[in-house]
């Protein structure tokens, strides 16, 4: 089987991302009842992190475990990749001597080279750019608690992040529209999610205008790790970009909110908000870890059925 990468969410068709959610659903079932599941049985897993993590180590370092492989995790200071080892030699022999690498880095163009000189699946743990994990089980649990996402609305208050830009790759694929409400000077980098299409993203000045009638509603701290230089001119500029009860009045009643943690009770989201009833963001943490197993089930041993 040719290696298969997942380093942004446009790398996936809808027919793949289809069979992902109906794995994960299969998987976590599985979890849930205490079933053993060992698809990945002497397989390793290598975690490459630059940026630090909790819930990415946590998810992927437990999920190949409990599909039966092993997870050996590096911190680029502690290894030559923090001395200067060209990503393309550090590639070549991590990839020869594990089965599937994650990476957790600043710059995309770093895991692009990494993908290209390796002999094994590379995923992206996230990057300034994108973050397609965390995206995927944010849709995942979308669907687990809503049903299909398609035609729907998805309300992105704040920084136009990583997390904004894989929104719109996901839009683009799975067939919805993300309403984008930033502040002057945050928005939309346009370099990194080409030409937008009315049909699946609309850019509103107003966060409530952005909010109105959407399925979810979802957000990011507003200082995103390598920003914080940057921290005290946001919270100025962000200060009418936080994610209250009014807001979530203004959505569909049904509609849920989610967070990718860590978050910041009283800046971009309220805690009424998160604790409050349509928020769902400790069930999407959760979903790292089932979606997560799915995805690396499909990159090492292709459609399995179960």
């Amino acid at each position: 089987m040719a290696i298969k990468h997942f380093l942004q969410f446009r790398d996936f068709t809808r027919d793949e991302f289809d069979h992902l959610f109906a794995r994960t659903r299969w998987i976590k079932n599985q979890f849930k009842s205490y079933q053993k599941y060992w698809p990945l049985n002497d397989r390793t897993l290598v975690m490459i992190f630059e940026k630090a993590s909790t819930r990415t180590r946590l998810s992927f370092e437990a999920g190949v475990q409990q599909l039966g492989g092993a997870a050996i995790y590096l911190n680029t200071r502690d290894s030559q990749l923090g001395r200067g080892e060209p990503v393309e030699d550090a590639a070549q022999v991590i990839s020869r001597m594990s089965d599937i690498v994650m990476i957790r880095t600043f710059e995309q163009a770093i895991i692009e080279r990494f993908a290209a000189n390796s002999r094994v699946p590379v995923i992206n743990g996230l990057t300034n750019e994108y973050h397609p994990c965390q995206i995927l089980a944010d849709i995942y649990t979308y669907i687990e608690q809503r049903g299909d996402i398609q035609g729907k609305t998805v309300a992105w208050v704040g920084d136009a992040n990583n997390m904004c830009n894989t929104w719109l790759q996901a839009a683009e694929v799975l067939d919805f529209k993300v309403h984008v409400s930033t502040p002057p000077g945050y928005g939309i980098n346009q370099e990194l999610v080409g030409k937008i299409d009315p049909a699946h993203c609309q850019v509103f000045a107003d966060p409530m205008a952005a909010c109105r009638g959407a399925d979810l509603v979802t957000t990011d701290v507003w200082t995103s790790m390598g920003y914080e230089a940057e921290n005290e001119a946001r919270m100025k500029a962000f200060a009418d970009w936080c994610v209250d009860a009014e807001m979530m009045a203004a959505a569909n009643p049904q509609a849920l909110f989610m967070h990718c943690l860590p978050a910041h009770r009283g800046e971009e989201v309220t805690a009424e908000v998160i604790d409050g009833p349509q928020s769902v963001v400790w069930d999407e943490a959760e979903n790292r870890l089932h979606v997560q197993k799915a995805l690396m089930e499909f990159l090492l041993l292709g459609r399995v059925q179960g």
